[in-house]
C-alpha cells in the first residue's frame, strides 16, 4: 500500500502534463483570436475609409475635421466598460446584407453635445432625442465609407443598417455578448472643440468574416465580381503572360466587349491572346447610322432638367406643419446609398455626392441600363 508520498516517476510525469496544458490568455484559448497580421490588415483597411468619413463629418459640422488612424485592441466586454467615461451616447449601427455582424460607435456625452451642437446651429444643446439623432446621423455618415470600403474590397454588398441610438451610463452599453470585442479608436479633433476619441466595436465573429473576405478577394487577384481593376489583370494574364502589354490587352478586351466588339475576343485557357485593334474602340464615340446622329444633332442643344435626388419621404400635414429650424428629417436612403440622378423627373443614372471646393458635386457610378429606362417612360 502507498503511503501517499510521490515516487520520482510520478513527479515527472506529473511536471510533463503540466507543460502541455494551454495557459489561460484571458480570451478562452492559448493565443489571441487575432494575428498581429489579421490585426494590421483590418486597420489598413479602415484607415481607407478614414478621408471620407472627416470629409462627411466636416460637411455636417461645417468645421475642418481629422480624424486619425485607430489603434486595435482586443478585450472583454467588462474591460471596455472600465476604460468608457461615465456617460456616453452608444449607437449601434449593424452591418447587414452580404456581410451581416453587430458593429456600433462611442462617445463621450461631451462630444456628441458638441456635434449635435454644430449640426443644429445652436450653443449649448441638451442630448434630448432630436440631438440625439443629429449625432446617429453624423455617425452613419461615419459608418458609410466604411461598408463602401469593406464591399470594394471583398466584392461584396455591404449595408449599413438604420442606426440605434442611445444616451445612457457606461455600464448600459450595449456590447457583442459572449465574445470579445475589437476595439478601435480614432482621436478625432474639430475645429475649435476639445479632442475627443471615437471608439468603434465590432464582434470578433464579424472582425474574422471581414480580414476573411477582404483577405481572400486580394490573394485570388480578380476572381471576385464587381472589380474591374482585378478583372482586367486576370484577363491581361491570360492573355499573354508576364509582359508589359499584356494588360493593355486584356483592358481594352473588357471595354471592346462591353461596348459592342464583335465577339470571339473572350478569353480562355489554351486560346491564342486576341488581336486588339484600335478600330474597336471606334464604338465609344456613339453608336448607329450617320442619318441617326444628324438626326439626334438637331436636340443636341434643347435643355433639359437634371436633378439629383437625396431622398424622399412621407409625412402627415401635421408634422409638416411642425418642421422647423433644426428638425431632421428620416429619408427612405441608408447612410452611404447612391443619390439618384433624373433627367427630366426620370432615373437615368446613380452617383455619390462629392465636394468640389466649397460647393457639392455628384460623381457618376452607375448609369442605368436602357431597358430600364425604356420601363420607366411607359
Amino acid at each position: 500500500m502507498s503511503d501517499g508520498s510521490l515516487s520520482q516517476d510520478e513527479i515527472d510525469a506529473l511536471l510533463q502534463e503540466t507543460e502541455s496544458l494551454e495557459i489561460d490568455t484571458g480570451f478562452g484559448g492559448g493565443s489571441e483570436p487575432l494575428s498581429e497580421d489579421e490585426k494590421g490588415r483590418f486597420v489598413a483597411l479602415l484607415e481607407g475609409a478614414i478621408d471620407s468619413q472627416a470629409s462627411n463629418l466636416s460637411i455636417l459640422t461645417r468645421k475642418n475635421v481629422n480624424l486619425e488612424r485607430p489603434t486595435l485592441d482586443l478585450v472583454m466586454g467588462e474591460e471596455i466598460i472600465d476604460q468608457l467615461p461615465d456617460e456616453v451616447v452608444d449607437v449601434k449601427i449593424d452591418f447587414t446584407d452580404a456581410l451581416p455582424g453587430e458593429h456600433s460607435y462611442l462617445v463621450d456625452s461631451g462630444t456628441a453635445q458638441a456635434v449635435a451642437g454644430l449640426m443644429m446651429g445652436q450653443t449649448g444643446v441638451e442630448l434630448d432625442d432630436a440631438a440625439l439623432s443629429a449625432v446617429a446621423e453624423a455617425l452613419s455618415q461615419i459608418s458609410g465609407p466604411v461598408a463602401t470600403e469593406i464591399g470594394n474590397q471583398s466584392g461584396k454588398t455591404v449595408q449599413n443598417a438604420p442606426p440605434d441610438f442611445q444616451s445612457v451610463t457606461k455600464d448600459k452599453v450595449r456590447l457583442p455578448q459572449g465574445e470579445v470585442v475589437v476595439k478601435l479608436e480614432y482621436p478625432l479633433m474639430i475645429e475649435g472643440e476639445n479632442p475627443a476619441k471615437l471608439i468603434e466595436l465590432y464582434s470578433l465573429s464579424l472582425a474574422k468574416e471581414i480580414i476573411t473576405a477582404t483577405g481572400a478577394g486580394a490573394a485570388e487577384a480578380g476572381t471576385g465580381a464587381g472589380a474591374p481593376t482585378a478583372a482586367a489583370a486576370a484577363l491581361g494574364a491570360g492573355a499573354g503572360g508576364s509582359g508589359g502589354g499584356a494588360p493593355q490587352a486584356g483592358i481594352a478586351q473588357t471595354f471592346g466587349q462591353a461596348f459592342g466588339a464583335p465577339q470571339g475576343l473572350g478569353m480562355g485557357s489554351g486560346q491564342s491572346p486576341p488581336n486588339v485593334q484600335p478600330v474597336q474602340f471606334a464604338n465609344l464615340q456613339g453608336a448607329g447610322a450617320p442619318g441617326e446622329q444628324g438626326n439626334i444633332g438637331l436636340l443636341m442643344d434643347v435643355y433639359m432638367e437634371l436633378t439629383v435626388e437625396l431622398g424622399r419621404t412621407r409625412k402627415l400635414i401635421r408634422e409638416i406643419l411642425g418642421i422647423g429650424e433644426g428638425t431632421i428629417i428620416e429619408l427612405d436612403k441608408l447612410a452611404g446609398e447612391p443619390v439618384d440622378i433624373l433627367v427630366n423627373h426620370k432615373l437615368i443614372a446613380k452617383g455619390e455626392v462629392v465636394v468640389i471646393d466649397e460647393n457639392f458635386g455628384v460623381r457618376v457610378t452607375e448609369i442605368v441600363s436602357p431597358m430600364q429606362r425604356m420601363s420607366d417612360l411607359t
